[in-house]
């Protein structure tokens, strides 16, 4: 029997409609797994579906920022967070797109100690402040991110990456959603 990804009795749909199967089956080929948050979600259709289109927009969309500038913010939220389901899988997925497994664990740990370009420790001083106290933010918070080249849609972007990762680090928290197996040896 396999092990539930959370802490609650919520099942996922069986049989998966045809589509979802198919998103799970394009998941196992890609990543070798399907990621516990996707069968967390898979109880519910209509949940599925907005939780994987807000993902797949906000990460993997059309955007000024990187796939590795977002998972930066998502570790950093994370960390902040101390949300072990996505610091363990997002985690992973900076060692991966910069090739520097040390990236990854400073970035869990203590993203200050990463040896980081200027237009990135903005971003990060940013993300950071607004998962900390996000009604403190102010026009001088968004000026320091224009002055490093970031535009109106881009600080669109990493406000919504924000977010984001603000809420789903609370529904894997109150649910104890566990991160697969796999992340944790992967791209080291």
């Amino acid at each position: 029997m396999t092990k539930s990804p959370t802490a609650l009795d919520l099942p996922m749909v069986d049989p998966l409609p045809a589509d979802k199967q198919k998103y799970f089956d394009i998941c196992q080929d890609k990543l070798g797994m399907i990621p516990n948050v996707l069968q967390t979600y898979a109880f519910d259709m209509t949940k599925f579906d907005a939780f994987t289109a807000m993902y797949n927009d906000l990460m993997l969309g059309d955007s000024g920022l990187s796939k590795l500038e977002r998972e930066m913010i998502a570790v950093v939220v994370s960390s902040i967070n101390k949300c072990y389901y996505c610091l363990t899988a997002h985690g992973a997925a900076v060692r991966q797109l910069s090739g520097d497994p040390m990236l990854g664990e400073q970035l869990v740990m203590n993203w200050r100690v990463a040896d980081l370009e200027p237009r990135m420790v903005a971003v990060l001083t940013f993300a950071e402040a607004l998962t900390i106290a996000s009604a403190k933010t102010s026009e001088a918070d968004r000026q320091e991110l224009r002055n490093h080249g970031f535009s109106d849609r881009d600080i669109f972007d990493i406000a919504s990456v924000v977010g984001f990762f603000n809420m789903t680090n609370r529904v894997a928290s109150a649910t104890d959603m566990r991160p697969n197996d796999a992340y944790h040896s992967q791209h080291r």
